[in-house]
């Protein structure tokens, strides 16, 4: 990384040995205060839901030197993204190049680190003691459309020039004024927009408000202070993190996983990770993946650095707001050119396989750390509407990203119907938004008994939608992961992967996993994701827990007895099944429910 250390009178008196651990810590609050209400003004002036409603987006602030000072809540793995983008976005456009009031557009997936409809917008912040940038903010936020070759989302791109207009760190602001011949081309390539130059306005008054705020932290403490105190609290977080991964065993775990297909063929895509844990630091090493794909499911290395982030700020520091030290104990390694390293022109759209590899991590280290929580539903299986409305003559997309079940512990039952764990704040659309800005009616919306992997403590149960378009219109099934179910622990069962039918019961019916199909009015889809592994065998689990799951509608009495040899009454009485008997004995001929899953092997202590 190019040493971009500010030049000029930082306040040296105000060194770092000089403030009190209470002033660092009333700077360091003031600093995250700065990113939440840059979140705060984002979600209150965007003008699609996917940023008000779902909060796909995520914003950060650095430091001159390009250092994560503080974020805001929001996806995960964008926020991970941006600092590798702000760094390839200001070498591309030189900091010497920038000037106050000056706003860069990058979306360009192999620098951005995301596909290019999540479009980041980073912006220099100036202080007249300093000679250049003496601050960075970044936006990242999903729009609607920048002329992909399909409306919505695209699914079987083959090339980065099939996926929409790229820029690569575009002046799009020059001090203060918008580039209108930009924005007018954007305005004449995008198929909403008043959606996206909506939500660039959005991103631009997040920026502003940044700017405002971080100077008026400046003006408070004085700029020098600000900055020495700001390395404090990265320090910090950096011996916090080196005493967490330390505080783990050491060793080296391997997993593998599988993508379902690239949409171009129908091949099973093989993930592999393997960690490393060696005293304070921990390396992932996705060597032995798949090599980059034909299909738009390749991740940029930008990705799969914030998918790595995201885990092991988990398992260090989760508690507490992040900065960039909490990474330095992190080393992220890849083939150049494989599905997690992906290089130009390599196909990046359809990024579901992030998520899926999301919990990759977590296999490996799981035969470790006993915490660990078997998979999720292990997607984020969601679905996108689009079509024109005639109640306003206007074309409409809309999306919904759909809860699954997470996984079991060793102490406590997955939660139901949560998002995807990679998505962290992100919401589901409301029924009610859904609706009035798109021609779908809901039939159904409901938990699915039975969807959780049994276990002694069981998986959380998935969703059921389903919905019938009132007008012609497509849909997109967005899932990556319908073919292999996601994986339990300790003689858990596995759940059934997601789905959507098409057309239920009619001749046409079909179930699908990443698909699009055109819809008439009156047809419908039935969407159903995945619950969460199980941990531990179903035998094992207490009897008055299945007898609240069964009250519950959780589990059905057939499941009841099938998997948890237990026969519940409707009064609440039960009985053990033989099988259940024969645990208790602890006969070794006794059948255990469900087979256990494929051990992952240890090459360390």
């Amino acid at each position: 990384m190019t040493d971009r250390q500010p030049t000029g009178d930082t306040g040296a008196a105000a060194g770092a040995a000089e403030l009190d651990g209470a002033t660092v810590e009333v700077i360091r609050n003031y600093v995250v205060s700065v990113a939440e209400q840059m979140r705060r003004t984002l979600v209150r002036s965007a003008f699609n839901p996917v940023i008000y409603d779902v909060l796909d987006f995520g914003i950060s602030l650095y430091t001159a030197d390009l250092e994560l000072m503080a974020e805001a809540a929001g996806i995960t793995h964008f926020l991970g993204a941006n600092d590798y983008a702000i760094v390839k976005g200001t070498d591309y456009v030189g900091p010497e190049r920038m000037a106050p009031g000056d706003v860069y557009l990058l979306n360009y997936p192999y620098w951005s680190g995301a596909h290019s409809y999540d479009a980041m917008l980073f912006a220099p912040v100036f202080h007249p003691d300093v000679t250049g940038p003496a601050a960075y903010l970044a936006v990242r936020a999903h729009w609607m459309d920048l002329g992909a070759k399909d409306a919505g989302y695209v699914l079987d791109s083959t090339d980065m020039h099939q996926e929409g207009l790229i820029f690569p760190g575009t002046r799009v602001v020059a001090g203060g004024e918008p580039v209108r011949d930009v924005l007018e081309l954007i305005r004449f390539n995008s198929r909403l927009p008043d959606l996206t130059l909506g939500d660039f306005n959005a991103q631009l008054a997040a920026l502003r408000t940044g700017e405002a705020r971080l100077a008026e932290v400046w003006d408070k403490f004085g700029y020098g202070t600000v900055v020495h105190a700001v390395r404090r609290v990265i320090e910090h977080g950096e011996a916090q993190a080196r005493r967490a991964v330390a505080a783990l065993p050491d060793g080296s775990w391997t997993a593998d996983d599988w993508i379902d297909d690239d949409y171009v063929t129908d091949d099973l895509i093989p993930i592999r990770v393997t960690v490393t844990v060696d005293g304070d630091r921990m390396v992932a090493d996705f060597r032995g993946s798949s090599p980059a794909v034909a299909g738009p499911v390749n991740l940029p290395i930008g990705s799969t650095l914030g998918i790595a982030k995201a885990i092991f700020k988990e398992l260090t520091t989760g508690s507490v707001p992040t900065n960039a030290g909490h990474f330095r104990p992190l080393e992220v390694v890849t083939d150049p050119g494989s599905i997690f390293d992906a290089r130009y022109p390599s196909a990046t759209f359809t990024q579901w396989s992030a998520i899926v590899a999301f919990e990759l991590m977590h296999k490996a280290l799981a035969a470790a750390i006993r915490s660990i929580p078997a998979s999720s539903g292990g997607d984020e299986p969601g679905f996108m509407a689009l079509g024109r409305d005639s109640r306003t003559g206007a074309d409409y997309v809309v999306s919904n990203n759909e809860g699954i079940g997470w996984g079991a512990t060793q102490d406590h039952d997955g939660g139901n119907a949560q998002q995807h764990p990679s998505q962290t704040t992100v919401r589901n659309t409301p029924v009610e938004v859904l609706e009035h800005k798109a021609a779908l009616l809901h039939e159904r919306l409901e938990l699915i008994p039975d969807s959780g992997g049994p276990g002694r403590h069981r998986g959380g149960v998935g969703v059921l939608r389903e919905v019938r378009y009132t007008e012609p219109g497509e849909v997109l099934s967005m899932k990556k992961r319908s073919k292999t179910p996601p994986w339990a622990l300790d003689g858990g069962r596995e759940p059934r992967p997601s789905a959507m039918t098409i057309w239920p019961g009619t001749d046409r019916e079909v179930v699908v996993g990443m698909y699009r199909a055109a819809m008439a009015a009156g047809d419908r889809f039935v969407n159903r994701t995945a619950g969460g592994g199980g941990h531990g065998d179903p035998l094992d689990r207490d009897p008055a827990a299945v007898v609240a799951d069964v009250a519950e509608g959780y589990v059905t009495p057939a499941a009841a007895e099938r998997d948890y040899g237990l026969r519940v009454h409707a009064d609440g009485r039960w009985e053990p099944t033989a099988a259940r008997q024969a645990r208790q004995r602890g006969d070794d001929a006794a059948p255990r429910s469900g087979a256990d899953p494929a051990p992952v092997e240890s090459s360390g202590s």
